[in-house]
């Protein structure tokens, strides 16, 4: 059973059902994503399996399974995507020195409140010319640093921008409609074996598939636990968090995003996140600047 957040009514409330068909039954409306993560251990199943308060209302629409969390990310967690990143940058050195460290590379990808949910818009940078989604295995950590759960993520980025300077990072990664996660918060008892899950990736333009992929998440070059400890290491999240561990799938070079375009993220057990691509920002000033 998935935990689901819907908005029935103009409420937030959340709900259980299999993550393949969808929310089906309300929990008590006392009950929150912040109190179960910040809430006594096991908090999360035990309200899963606890008492229904009634049906999920028709017309009641599927939003992000998120409170209060900040959305953290890592980078260069898998050989494509550090190969990717040296070929945009054409500067080796340190994604070669990242993947190879015990340290991992952790940024901030959206604080709360700016994150999508299913159907709501993604979005590209006006002022970038290489745009590509990032579909990765999200982790839900408590506030105790135990996962919770898992989930599908997308991490939306400007290649490039992050291709002209390292530095440029921030920008690339963290703009207005660059994160989206749902449909669903699948615990772990509910999830297969990590390493026997693959996460897909389609781009649908036109109506026509211009981009389809698949990755096993047994090729992560880093353990969703040990990427979870150290982002635990010197901070504190009252009410949890939830931290995307990397992408394996790379579009070619020759491909970006445009606006209309609908990215469709699956993983296994964790069913479908589908957002539609709009610009955001103004475009690149003539001459740069």
């Amino acid at each position: 059973m998935a935990l689901w957040q819907v908005l029935a009514d103009g409420e937030r409330r959340l709900a259980r059902g299999p993550a393949g068909q969808g929310p089906q039954e309300l929990l008590a409306a006392s009950v929150t994503i912040d109190a179960l993560l910040g809430g006594a251990p096991g908090a999360l199943a035990t309200a899963l399996r606890g008492p229904a308060a009634g049906p999920v209302p028709p017309g009641a629409r599927v939003v992000a399974p998120i409170g209060g969390q900040e959305v953290w990310a890592a980078g260069v967690t898998y050989t494509r995507s550090r190969d990717a990143r040296v070929l945009e940058s054409g500067t080796p050195d340190p994604y070669e020195r990242v993947y190879q460290a015990e340290r991992p590379e952790l940024f901030v990808k959206a604080t709360p409140g700016r994150v999508r949910g299913p159907g709501e818009p993604v979005g590209i940078r006006g002022d970038s010319g290489w745009d590509v989604p990032e579909p990765e295995l999200a982790v839900v950590a408590d506030r105790r640093g135990h996962i919770a759960g898992y989930l599908n993520g997308n991490d939306m980025s400007s290649r490039s921008i992050e291709g002209e300077n390292p530095l440029y990072l921030p920008q690339a990664k963290v703009y207005t409609g660059s994160c989206a996660i749902g449909p669903c918060l699948a615990t772990p008892d509910e999830v297969p074996g990590l390493r026997s899950l693959l996460i897909s990736l389609r781009v649908v333009r036109d109506g026509a598939e211009v981009v389809s992929d698949t990755v096993k998440v047994a090729d992560l070059h880093r353990q969703p636990g040990d990427l979870v400890r150290w982002l635990f290491r010197a901070l504190d999240f009252p009410v949890g968090v939830v931290l995307l561990t990397g992408t394996a799938i790379v579009p070619p070079p020759d491909f970006t995003l445009r606006a209309g375009d609908e990215v469709v993220i699956a993983t296994t057990g964790l069913g479908e996140l589908r957002n539609v691509v709009e610009v955001v920002g103004p475009p690149q000033p003539v001459g740069g600047g």
